[in-house]
């Protein structure tokens, strides 16, 4: 047999079932704004596991320090100038990335360092 329509329904039930479905709506959608929130992630994640995170990035940059060290024999051609003009440009710009990357992370790791030191003084703070 057919499904009974909604015309049969009284209004207060209709009433109900739009609530209940609006708030439903309402709560997957604030799920998925928790999900998508990506720099909140990151900042809990480095909140809760700092010394990880630490480890890690300095893991990656002694990797990439210590990566470039093996001996390599360069001829340089005295009559072949652009090559050298581009591996100066290149490296102006990757210390330049370099300068620009560690203005940003200064002001994290500064304030790091000083809830750190504060919090091993005796005086930890707590969030409310």
């Amino acid at each position: 047999m057919a499904e009974k329509s909604g015309f049969n329904k009284s209004i207060d039930e209709l009433t109900a079932e739009i609530a209940q479905s609006r708030e439903r709506v309402a709560r997957d959608l604030r799920g998925v704004k928790y999900e998508l929130d990506l720099p909140a992630k990151f900042r809990r994640s480095f909140r809760e596991q700092t010394v990880s995170w630490l480890t890690a990035a300095a893991a990656v940059g002694a990797l990439i320090a210590l990566a470039p060290m093996r001996k390599k024999k360069i001829y340089v051609d005295a009559k072949n100038s652009r090559k050298s003009k581009k591996k100066l440009v290149e490296t102006g710009f990757a210390l330049g990335m370099l300068k620009i990357a560690a203005n940003l992370a200064r002001p994290v790791i500064v304030e790091f360092v000083k809830n750190r030191l504060t919090d091993l003084g005796g005086k930890s703070r707590r969030k409310t």
